[in-house]
């Protein structure tokens, strides 16, 4: 059985709209998923994670894809913006640990930041991933995210919404569909 870990961004938790449609597209095409809250999201359920949570969060993250990996065929991490982030650095951090990485809307630098870069870790990816991003989303405009992505030495691909910004959109289901297809 093939596993997808995926996790939420900094002001949303598991059962975020987006989350539950990929979640529903992967089950449909007959991939296991895992929707997991953060630990910071399991200690408060409101607001966004504090400086000293990024470790923390990583180290859940590992936790939850050895559990997967002692029943599973292939296991994929990934998640919307800091989860996805944090799953891209703990890829990076532990090289095999998954498979691959489905990274929507990457958090390319804070908005109105282009300067503040969070790629530190892309050189030293090891692990295939696959970013979804929005067209118009601040936290990174499509170009810088294709010139981002080059520093990657392992397989990338990008898949572009047309229109949308970070939340990716109003139609969730049928970009989830999009994203299993092009899986």
């Amino acid at each position: 059985m093939d596993y997808i870990l995926l996790t939420h961004g900094a002001g949303s938790n598991r059962n975020a709209p987006l989350l539950i449609a990929v979640a529903n597209a992967f089950t449909e095409s007959g991939v296991e998923v895992v929707r997991y809250d953060l630990p910071f999201r399991q200690e408060r359920p409101h607001g966004p994670p504090r400086s000293g949570d990024a470790a923390r969060d990583r180290e859940g993250l590992r936790a939850e894809v050895l559990k997967l990996r002692a029943t599973a065929g292939r296991v994929w991490m990934g998640g919307h913006s800091y989860g996805g982030r944090q799953a891209s650095m703990l890829a990076a951090e532990s090289p095999g640990l998954v498979d691959g990485l489905l990274l929507l809307s990457y958090p390319l630098h804070p908005p109105r930041k282009p300067e503040q870069l969070r790629t530190a870790h892309f050189p030293r990816l090891q692990t295939a991933a696959v970013f979804v991003h929005g067209s118009r989303d601040p936290f990174g405009s499509i170009e810088e995210l294709r010139q981002a992505i080059s520093l990657i030495p392992a397989t990338t691909r990008l898949l572009e919404v047309d229109g949308a910004g970070h939340d990716l959109g109003r139609n969730h289901a049928a970009l989830a569909h999009r994203i299993v297809s092009e899986w």
